[in-house]
């Protein structure tokens, strides 16, 4: 703020105890679904799920999540797919970030053009701006997470589409 500058940041959420099998395999994917929601947030630059871009960089055996047997029932020894696999939610905890960007009101000189006079012109951005809104975004993305799972279960049936 000092410098006058901006700063961007990720948030991150974790969504706790959902039920497998939400989700379509083509058409309905979860994962899909909560990407268009959070890329609608303004700001936001990007979207992962579980160890998101890392993976790009990883082996097939460095990135599979193993299916093993913990405490009698079926889980996964990792959660490199941030708890969907193949568009569908694994009963393992959903995880998401987004990337939000530095807000460009700042009141550094920047450059930019009138376009009234068809020229470069400089601009100084007056008033009070958040240096970062990444705090401001949690709960907005939270928000969004949240009405995706809602929606995917009313879908689904799992919750009733009236609460009469």
């Amino acid at each position: 703020m000092a410098e006058g500058d901006s700063l961007g940041g990720i948030v991150e959420v974790v969504a706790r105890n959902l039920p497998p099998g939400l989700g379509e395999p083509v058409f309905g994917k979860l994962d899909a679904y909560l990407a268009y929601a959070v890329m609608g947030v303004p700001a936001v630059k990007g979207v992962e799920i579980g160890r998101g871009f890392e993976v790009s960089k990883l082996k097939g055996s460095e990135n599979n999540d193993p299916i093993i047997i913990k405490n009698g029932k079926v889980a996964f020894a990792s959660n490199n797919a941030g708890g969907i696999l193949g568009g569908i939610s694994n009963g393992e905890d959903i995880v998401i970030r987004a990337a939000i960007k530095p807000t460009p009101s700042i009141s550094k000189v920047q450059r930019t053009v009138d376009f009234t006079r068809m020229e470069e012109v400089e601009v100084i951005i007056k008033g009070r701006h958040d240096p970062c809104i990444v705090p401001r975004a949690v709960p907005v993305i939270e928000a969004m997470v949240a009405i995706v799972l809602a929606d995917c279960m009313i879908m689904q049936g799992l919750i009733p589409r009236t609460l009469a």
